[in-house]
């Protein structure tokens, strides 16, 4: 494969990780901030599950590029 490719996977491994490590801590700050009563506990809840779900998401879609970077060498 020409090396294009090989750098474009790379570069996409690390914007979900990057992102996926963001989304996780984002989390953690949002349940720090809720539990000082700094948040709105309606909706905050919910956007607490969806930083963790779009961090762990993002976090396997890198895994899965780095397999589909491996099998591109």
């Amino acid at each position: 494969m020409p090396a294009i490719f090989k750098a474009m996977a790379t570069i996409t491994v690390w914007i979900f990780f990057v992102f996926g490590c963001l989304s996780i801590l984002g989390g953690f700050v949002r349940i720090a901030c809720s539990s000082m009563g700094l948040l709105n506990r309606h909706s905050s809840e919910l956007l607490i599950i969806v930083y963790f779900v779009l961090g762990i998401t993002s976090l396997a879609l890198s895994m899965a590029a780095i397999m589909t970077r491996k099998k591109l060498e």
